[in-house]
């Protein structure tokens, strides 16, 4: 037992086990009730390919915290133990590190999906992003064309507003900042819509 405290303690491997403690107390002040409604705690849909892929949006942002810290730790330290057995000796945590991240990341990814589908969610503000479709939404930013979206405001069933990347999902078509649209169909990220054919018309203070 000494020994394997010391190992998880040591210089090369101490990295690894922060990230489980880290996620262990995340787990507990989930567990007492501190946390709040921490398990709701979502993000809009993310404009980043890679933020999508990694699961932001599908799942919320302390359980993927704890899914990315638990698999960081676990896989280092399962790493420096064969380190051990194959060479005597751990290797440095700057090598390490980067590669157990390299390896959590993608795990993280593959379990986004399942987990979102057993996990309990808020039921007053996490919705999945598909529920966004059919929606009417307003063009905040930008001009959107076929194959240049724009930012989109769109407001949920619980009245949570929820930003998102749209353009027309008819070619030839273009959407002026201020106008009313309806997302039809959702591609990855990015959200196809139509046009509402009403456009904002600042009113004059009276």
């Amino acid at each position: 037992m000494d020994s394997a405290f010391a190992f998880m303690l040591d210089g090369d491997t101490i990295v690894f086990t922060v990230a489980l403690v880290l996620m262990a107390l995340i787990g507990l002040v989930e567990a007492i009730g501190l946390g709040g409604a921490g398990l709701g705690l979502d993000t809009d849909a993310p404009d980043n390919d890679l933020l999508s892929w990694l699961g932001v949006g599908q799942l919320p942002l302390l359980v993927l915290l704890v899914v990315v810290l638990t698999l960081f730790g676990v896989i280092g330290l399962s790493f420096q133990q064969l380190m051990v057995e194959l060479t005597g000796e751990t290797i440095t945590p700057w090598l390490a590190g980067p590669a157990a991240a390299a390896a959590a990341l993608p795990l993280t990814a593959v379990l986004a999906r399942p987990l979102a589908r057993i996990l309990p969610r808020d039921e007053t503000s996490a919705i999945d992003i598909d529920d966004l479709v059919g929606l009417r939404a307003v063009i905040v930013t930008g001009r959107a064309t076929s194959g240049s979206p724009a930012r989109a405001r769109v407001r949920d069933h619980h009245g949570q507003n929820h930003y998102v990347m749209a353009e027309p999902d008819n070619a030839g078509q273009s959407f002026a900042e201020g106008e009313e649209i309806i997302l039809v169909r959702r591609e990855a990220h990015l959200f196809k819509a139509i046009t509402e054919g009403r456009t904002f018309i600042p009113q004059l203070d009276s």
